[in-house]
């Protein structure tokens, strides 16, 4: 098993957390994993991705031109990266952030309501989670019990307390998550 994963978007929509609980779930089950983020100067409101790989064997490299899977949290990231999906990937996108979706014919696209979801639950930093959420339902890679010790590592524990709204998160996504 191998899963090389972009997730880009604006920088506060939580992508370089959702990258870092993504690796800490796949360490949690001794799986060989790297997270590499990269953003500007712009962190807040400009774009940011991670790519993150889980594997079962040794990783060669961490830069990749190419994916399994990509997460699509706006238009600028999508144009950047609709590109880079392996054929026969997958394409997971929010509704909220694409004007123009996905045109590819070779690639599972796939769309989730993320921030209604996240608005219905009144948590605005439940989105990444119900996110995570829809990619983990399409490609489990790592278990729940995984993210959630991986959440427990990478939250200060002063937010410890958030666990449980964070696996409803979880759960949410897995439901929403559709083909188009």
């Amino acid at each position: 098993m191998k899963e090389e994963i972009i997730i880009a978007g604006f920088g506060g929509q939580g992508v370089l957390s959702m990258g870092k609980i993504l690796a800490y779930s796949g360490l949690m089950e001794d799986k060989e994993v790297s997270w590499m983020p990269a953003y500007g100067p712009e962190q807040r409101g400009g774009t940011a991705n991670v790519t993150v790989i889980v594997s079962d064997e040794k990783i060669s490299s961490p830069i990749l031109s190419k994916y399994d899977a990509a997460i699509i949290l706006n238009q600028p990231s999508l144009e950047k990266f609709e590109s880079k999906v392996k054929t026969g990937g997958i394409l997971i996108y929010d509704g909220y952030g694409i004007i123009n979706p996905p045109t590819r014919k070779d690639i599972k696209v796939y769309r989730i309501d993320a921030m209604d979801a996240a608005n219905e639950m009144n948590n605005a930093k439940a989105f990444n989670m119900i996110v995570l959420g829809g990619l983990l339902k399409l490609k489990p890679m790592v278990t729940l019990d995984s993210v959630l010790r991986g959440l427990k590592k990478t939250l200060p524990e002063r937010h410890h307390h958030l666990i449980p709204m964070n696996e409803e998160a979880i759960k949410k996504g897995m439901e929403l998550i559709k083909e188009v």
